[in-house]
């Protein structure tokens, strides 16, 4: 049996006891994670394809570790202007392990009764919750934000509980067009947003230049 899985923004196709490389995760090493967002199922050429996703469908794995891949090397230049810049980048991945694959519907083992069933899609829903607009921050951008989110930052109240060290080390890990970013002021932007008290952040965005205090 394989699957095709989205992670992290990425397409996989996995089977049982294979080991794949995806963005970062928040997760730490050792913790398990289940996948619900199962696009197609091959069970010995029984296929079935998700409209988008496969109800009840998920692969389950187990993070192994952290780390990063090889550097990328970017040259830019323009001809007769002088211009050259060179940079590298070393994208932050984790490697996963796929333990299960679960089909629509399935049971993990024969003894579970079928009222276990809400139980074991309930991590899925809510690590499906849906993020709110981080861009409302001053200093994030659109690519930004999807750092933060492949990092598992989706919501004000998870930006405002990162420290900013935390925070600069995902700009860091991301290459120098991120890690010149200052992000001193984004958990108390976003603690103000997640209280909903939105006049209180106005006023203090009209301070601040870049996210930056003026």
């Amino acid at each position: 049996m394989y699957a095709i899985v989205e992670i992290a923004g990425q397409q996989f196709k996995v089977a049982k006891d294979q080991k794949v490389f995806v963005h970062r995760l928040a997760e730490e090493e050792g913790a398990k994670i289940s996948f619900d967002n199962v696009l197609l199922l091959d069970n010995a050429g029984d296929v079935t394809i998700g409209a988008p996703a496969i109800d009840g469908a998920s692969v389950e794995a187990k993070v192994v570790k952290h780390l990063q891949g090889d550097k990328v090397i970017v040259f830019k230049k323009k001809r007769r202007k002088g211009y050259k810049v060179k940079n590298g980048h070393r994208q932050a991945l984790t490697e996963i392990v796929v333990e299960n694959i679960v089909a629509s519907g399935a049971k993990k083992t024969a003894s579970k009764a079928s009222a276990e069933k809400p139980a074991k899609k309930a991590p899925a829903k809510k690590a499906a919750k849906k993020g709110d607009d981080l861009k409302k921050v001053e200093g994030i951008g659109p690519k930004i934000a999807e750092l933060f989110n492949s990092a598992g930052i989706l919501t004000y109240a998870d930006l405002a509980a990162t420290s900013v060290d935390k925070l600069k080390d995902i700009l860091s890990e991301a290459g120098p067009n991120y890690a010149n970013k200052i992000p001193d002021t984004w958990p108390q932007q976003a603690q103000l947003a997640a209280d909903g008290k939105w006049d209180e952040l106005k006023e203090l965005q009209e301070k601040l230049d870049g996210g930056i205090e003026k």
